[in-house]
């Protein structure tokens, strides 16, 4: 069994209107370059994990449509929930529609043969940003921000709650499992691998990898993460790694 990984699909068979097409041509014909290059990338017998952004659903109908399209390619797949799954409701809901193929992962741990992995999405650090990374792309269906001072206050309450998300599901590890992996969907440490707090809570629990993505428009030649106190920070957003999954073990 190999594992990959690969996050952002943001598909959008169930709300075609809803096409990431509007931000480039990198995106031009992505779903179709999503199956291709996984279908060419990963075997029955190997295991996918898709740290957020799953797709643009609204609700938990329309997402079995966009999962019975994950479902249709190889191997298994975890999966963990982004900022844009707005019909991720209730885990119970959640679970109750997963194809065969696809679990997901929620305030607990997943294990598999000598794999252990926790995750959670995380929010916007107030450690670090990453602005001066992004080539900006107005999105024109974008809402108008709310108050700069309220949208910060929202963003260390959301940040909080979702560290303690990160270490509940870090304290349901196994010890013993021979690779300790974490999913999240925010970058855990900023570009140039400076300490966080998320960090420093994954170096506690000696996670070995940590894959993410939620970044997107990268200005061309961006050099971001690698390997910190042995911890690899493997950014997988879709459009960064050419819509293909990432072999990480």
């Amino acid at each position: 069994m190999k594992v990959f990984a690969i996050a952002d699909l943001h598909l959008n068979l169930s709300v075609p209107d809803k096409s990431m097409e509007i931000f480039g041509p990198v995106w031009e014909k992505y779903v179709e370059k999503i199956a291709r290059n996984w279908k060419q990338t990963v075997h029955e017998e190997d295991f996918v994990l898709i740290p957020g952004d799953i797709c643009w659903a609204m609700s938990i109908q329309e997402a079995q449509i966009d999962l019975g399209w994950i479902d249709d390619l190889p191997g298994r797949k975890l999966m963990l929930k982004g900022n844009h799954d707005y019909w991720w409701s209730s885990l119970s809901k959640v679970k109750s529609i997963l194809p065969d193929s696809i679990e997901v992962l929620q305030n607990d741990a997943f294990h598999i043969q000598d794999i252990s992995i926790a995750g959670a999405r995380l929010w916007d650090s107030p450690e670090y940003t990453f602005e001066s990374y992004i080539e900006y792309r107005p999105n024109p269906k974008e809402k108008k921000d709310i108050d700069a001072q309220i949208q910060k206050d929202l963003n260390e309450k959301l940040f909080a709650r979702e560290l303690e998300r990160l270490q509940r599901s870090l304290q349901k590890i196994d010890p013993k499992a021979k690779y300790k992996l974490a999913m999240t969907h925010y970058p855990p440490i900023s570009a140039d691998l400076q300490d966080s707090q998320v960090s420093k809570l994954l170096e506690k629990y000696e996670i070995q990898k940590c894959v993410f993505g939620h970044l997107h428009s990268l200005k061309l030649g961006s050099q971001l993460f690698g390997t910190k106190n042995n911890i690899e920070y493997i950014f997988v957003a879709a459009d960064y790694v050419d819509f293909t999954p990432v072999r990480i073990l």
